[in-house]
C-alpha cells in the first residue's frame, strides 16, 4: 500500500492531510497523483463521487501554485454551489501547515458584489460554478490570463445541466494554461467532444474500477418490508440507533417532506432538504444539520449532492436510487475520514433483485438486518 510521501506528497500536506485522518490514498489518489505531479499535463479521469478526487487533483494543483505570485494560477469548475464549496473548503484545510494559498469560492446564489470584492485581495485558485465564472468575466471582475491548470470536476454532470456554452467560454478565456484535467462519472460521446476542444488528443485516460468506488469501511444491509411496514420499521431502526446522526434519502420532494412530518411526530428532531427549496432555506438547513441542531436529515439525492458532513454514523434508503451511481453518492455520506459507517436500504419484497444488480455493479454485498 502506497503512501501519500510515496507520491510525492510534501510533508505540510500530508501533515494536514492526518488532521483530516487520512493516512491512507484511495485508488484515484494513488493513479492521478503522481501523473499530475510528474507530467502536469491534460487528463481524463473516469471516477465516480466518494472516490476522493478532490484530493486527487486538489493537492498536485496547490503544489504547483507560486504563493508569492499574486494572480490566479488555477480554476476548478463544479457543477453545482454545494460541491464548490465543499472543494474549497478541502483545499483550505489541504494547505494549513503550508504556505499560505489563498481561494475563493464563486458560486450563484451568494452576493456577487462581495465576490468583487473579495477578488481584489490576492487570489491563487478560484473554485467556480460555471454560470457565476462567466458574470463575473462579463464584469471584467477577474484576470485569468495567468492561469496555467483548468480542472473540471463532475463534467458529464455540466453538460446534463446545460453548461456547455459556459464552458467553452471558460476555454477561451484560459488559453494559456498548461493543463486540463477533467473528472466525470461516465464518458459518453459529449464528454469527448468536450475533451477534444478542450485538451490534447494524446491526453491519457484513467478509469477506476467501480470496485474500488465504494468506500470499504460501508456495512451494506437491508430491512425486507411492505409499504405498510416501512415507516414503522424505520422508526425502531432510529430508536435503536440511540441517538447518532444520519441521513434519509427518498426519491422525491413530496416523500421527503411526508416522512419528515411522520419523524417529527415521533419525536426525532429532522431536517428535510429538496430541490425546490430556495438557496437561503438550503444553506440554513446545512449549517443547522452542521451545527448538530438535528439528528436527521431527509434529502433527495439531487438536493443532496456536495453534503459533507463529519460524523455521520449511517445513511438509509427510505426508497431505492434510480441509479447505482446514487448509491455510491448516498453512502458516501457515511464512513468518512477513515471512519467505520452504516448503508441501509428498507426494500419491499419484490426489490431483492435490484439489490442484486446494485451488488454485480459495484462488487458489494448486502446482508440482512437482524
Amino acid at each position: 500500500m502506497k503512501t501519500f510521501q510515496d507520491l510525492g506528497i510534501s510533508a505540510g500536506f500530508i501533515k494536514g492531510l492526518e488532521e483530516l485522518d487520512i493516512r491512507k490514498p484511495t485508488e484515484v489518489q494513488a493513479k492521478v497523483i503522481p501523473h499530475l505531479l510528474q507530467d502536469g499535463g491534460d487528463l481524463i479521469v473516469q471516477a465516480q463521487t466518494g472516490t476522493g478526487k478532490t484530493a486527487a487533483f486538489g493537492l498536485p494543483l496547490l503544489a504547483t501554485i507560486k504563493p508569492g505570485v499574486p494572480h490566479i494560477q488555477g480554476v476548478v469548475v463544479a457543477p453545482t454551489r454545494e460541491l464548490a464549496k465543499q472543494i474549497g473548503k478541502q483545499l483550505f484545510r489541504f494547505t494549513k501547515y503550508t504556505d499560505r494559498v489563498f481561494t475563493e469560492v464563486l458560486c450563484g446564489g451568494d452576493p456577487i458584489e462581495r465576490q468583487i470584492s473579495a477578488l481584489q485581495r490576492p487570489t491563487h485558485i478560484v473554485v467556480v460554478t460555471p454560470g457565476r465564472l462567466i458574470d463575473l468575466l462579463k464584469k471584467k471582475a477577474l484576470d485569468l490570463g495567468h492561469v496555467k491548470h483548468l480542472v473540471l470536476d463532475e463534467a458529464d454532470e455540466m453538460l446534463s445541466m446545460g453548461f456547455k456554452k459556459e464552458l467553452q467560454q471558460i476555454f477561451t478565456h484560459t488559453r494559456s494554461r498548461k493543463s486540463t484535467w477533467l473528472f466525470s462519472a461516465t464518458i459518453p460521446d459529449s464528454i469527448q467532444a468536450l475533451a477534444k476542444v478542450c485538451m490534447a488528443e494524446s491526453a491519457p485516460m484513467l478509469k477506476i474500477d467501480k470496485a474500488h468506488v465504494v468506500n470499504r469501511d460501508i456495512i451494506h444491509k437491508y430491512v425486507v418490508c411492505t409499504n405498510d411496514e416501512k415507516l414503522p420499521a424505520v422508526i425502531d431502526f432510529l430508536h435503536r440507533q440511540r441517538g447518532e446522526r444520519g441521513v434519509i434519502f427518498c426519491r422525491t420532494k413530496e416523500d421527503t417532506i411526508h416522512l419528515s412530518k411522520k419523524l417529527t411526530a415521533e419525536g426525532f428532531g429532522v431536517d428535510t432538504i429538496h430541490g425546490d427549496l430556495m438557496q437561503s432555506e438550503r444553506d440554513k438547513v446545512m449549517r443547522s444539520f452542521k451545527k448538530e441542531r438535528t439528528q436527521l436529515l431527509v434529502a433527495t439525492d439531487v438536493a443532496a449532492r456536495g453534503i459533507d458532513v463529519e460524523g455521520l454514523t449511517f445513511v438509509i434508503h427510505h426508497q431505492l436510487p434510480g441509479q447505482t451511481e446514487y448509491y455510491t453518492h448516498r453512502s458516501g455520506r457515511t464512513a468518512r475520514a477513515g471512519r467505520k459507517g452504516l448503508s441501509i436500504a428498507f426494500i419491499h419484497p419484490k426489490e431483492r433483485g435490484k439489490l442484486k444488480k446494485l451488488e454485480d455493479e459495484l462488487e458489494i454485498r448486502f446482508s440482512e438486518a437482524r
